[in-house]
């Protein structure tokens, strides 16, 4: 179909209409001009993480400190339908969540083919066709068990969609460009530049997108160029692109106005993607020893001196740049079968969004259409009628790195039950996750690839450094294998004939491989994504 270009996945029905000759050329375009600088840039990755284990640190860049100090330069101003962010809802792109996020009533939906949706083969093209439909208003579902229809509400009614491609550590192993997998981040993004960007500019909007698991300004310059060379080559203006990057990684925040610069013209903020933020916290410092290691993680709130000091410093660098400033997702979603777990959820829901409001974020996510109506409400009683507070500039911020780095000040404990509940979570994530679904409810939480890092995260860190449970037991790979026997015997008993046996022992496979190797993997989803076909 288009030379050098070979695509190994099965061609299912109407994928035709997304790998299309025209697409593909554009995507090899990307991966040609883009791939040797994405493999430099997570080589890079990999030398500052040898530094750190070897006892290195993290800190401001001093050869960009020109860019920190000039006060003259802004982002671009905000796009078409980007203006009022103030609840944003998350999920993957299934025909049926498509419908729903775009009815939410949330001024954005980010329709994820990362963290909270599997890449299988089908799951990225069909996803593609999804979003398509739904922008040529052809889309609607029919529930196969209930019988129920959904179809989209009037246009004026419907979310603005921001795309997430897959991080720069992915690869789409179904696309071969000159014999090499494609990056998945550019597979994601070029197949929706082709097919939806004249789509959502036809609309009166534009290209939209979230960028995932930067870890430095130099990958946000490649993001870029990358925005370039696709406008330039489907003859659209340049600037046209717009993208917030999320700050979840800890190197990322020491470069927050390196990355919006480096994005200026593309710019529509930042988002603190808390979780991952935790995840990449324990995982720098993995090797660090007891003062690096943090308490279980359902006792890490967003009041921990180092988590405020993360997500004051990103309010204070958005607005001091013209930039929106996204605050996080609360994990806890409602029930529309328990009233009391549904009064928690909001109230914790509420709690959070108040916090994040009355610090200066212009908005925030959910991820779930039951909490629109919540954060909406806590967010109109801050902003009015106004937008955005982009003008609340936030200048009694002060953070330093010593604050960023201020891990000791966490409080909480390691206990049994935290050690069963990693555990427990990661073994139920991962048997959905090798089954198709990239976010899942457990135990009234809604848990993605960043949650499931965290747990499979913490119980390595645990056994690597011999970290002692409030109860007295050391944690050991013994211990872990005995409790992972014990918890999965439960997950079979409450499950009873739904428990699939071939995919938990698939799961515990690959849980014993990213928590007891004496090698950390630098993520989960890489050796799971290796288990597809």
């Amino acid at each position: 179909m288009t030379d050098g270009v070979e695509v190994r996945g099965p061609l299912g029905e109407r994928y035709d209409e997304i790998l299309t000759p025209e697409a593909l050329g554009l995507l090899a375009a990307l991966q040609r001009e883009f791939g040797a600088r994405r493999k430099e840039l997570l080589r890079a990755r990999q030398e500052r993480q040898e530094r750190l284990s070897a006892g290195g640190t993290l800190d401001f860049l001093p050869e960009t400190a020109e860019i920190r100090t000039d006060d003259s330069w802004r982002v671009a101003d905000p796009a078409p339908g980007l203006e009022d962010r103030r609840v944003e809802i998350t999920g993957p792109t299934d025909r049926k969540m498509t419908i729903n996020a775009l009815n939410s009533g949330a001024k954005v939906w980010l329709a994820d083919f990362e963290d909270a949706n599997t890449p299988l083969w089908a799951n990225m093209i069909e996803g593609q066709l999804n979003l398509r439909d739904a922008l040529d208003r052809t889309i609607d579902f029919t529930d196969p068990r209930s019988g129920k229809s959904y179809a989209l509400k009037d246009d004026a009614q419907l979310a603005t969609i921001v795309v997430r491609p897959r991080g720069w550590h992915m690869e789409e192993k179904h696309l071969l460009v000159d014999g090499e997998p494609m990056s998945g981040s550019l597979f994601d993004f070029g197949l929706y530049m082709f097919h939806s960007a004249r789509r959502q500019l036809a609309k009166g909007k534009g290209p939209y997108f979230y960028l995932p698991k930067m870890e430095s300004h130099r990958e946000a310059r490649l993001w870029n160029d990358a925005f370039n060379l696709a406008q330039d080559i489907l003859e659209i203006p340049r600037g046209t692109i717009r993208a917030t990057v999320l700050i979840e990684t800890i190197p990322a925040a020491f470069e927050m106005e390196e990355i919006l610069y480096e994005l200026r013209d593309h710019s529509a903020g930042l988002n603190a993607g808390r979780w991952d933020y935790l995840f990449s916290v324990i995982k720098k410092f993995r090797d660090r020893g007891a003062d690096y290691v943090l308490p279980e993680r359902n006792a890490i709130t967003m009041t921990a001196p180092f988590m405020r000091a993360y997500t004051e410093l990103l309010v204070r660098t958005c607005h001091k740049r013209g930039a929106h400033a996204i605050g996080g997702m609360a994990a806890f979603i409602p029930s529309r079968k328990d009233p009391e777990v549904n009064k928690v959820a909001l109230e914790k829901v509420r709690a959070d969004k108040t916090r994040e409001s009355t610090d200066g974020f212009d908005g925030s996510w959910v991820a779930h259409p039951d909490l629109v109506p919540v954060c909406r409400e806590v967010f109109d009683g801050v902003l009015g009628d106004k937008p955005n507070q982009r003008d609340r500039l936030r200048e009694d911020v002060k953070v330093s790195a010593a604050d960023l780095l201020n891990f000791k000040a966490t409080p909480g404990d390691i206990t049994e039950a935290g050690l069963r509940n990693n555990i427990d979570v990661a073994l139920r994530y991962l048997a959905t996750w090798l089954d198709g679904a990239g976010a899942v409810a457990i135990h009234n939480l809604m848990e993605d690839a960043a949650t499931a890092e965290i747990s499979r995260s913490q119980v390595w860190q645990w056994i690597r450094n011999g970290v002692k449970l409030k109860e007295g037991e050391t944690v050991t790979r013994e211990l872990v294998e005995r409790i992972l026997e014990e918890e999965l015997a439960n997950i079979r008993t409450e499950l009873g004939d739904a428990y699939n046996e071939p995919r938990y022992n698939e799961a515990v496979a690959l849980f014993k491989q990213v928590t007891l190797a004496d090698e950390y993997s630098e993520f989960l989803t890489t050796p799971a994504y290796v288990r597809f076909p």
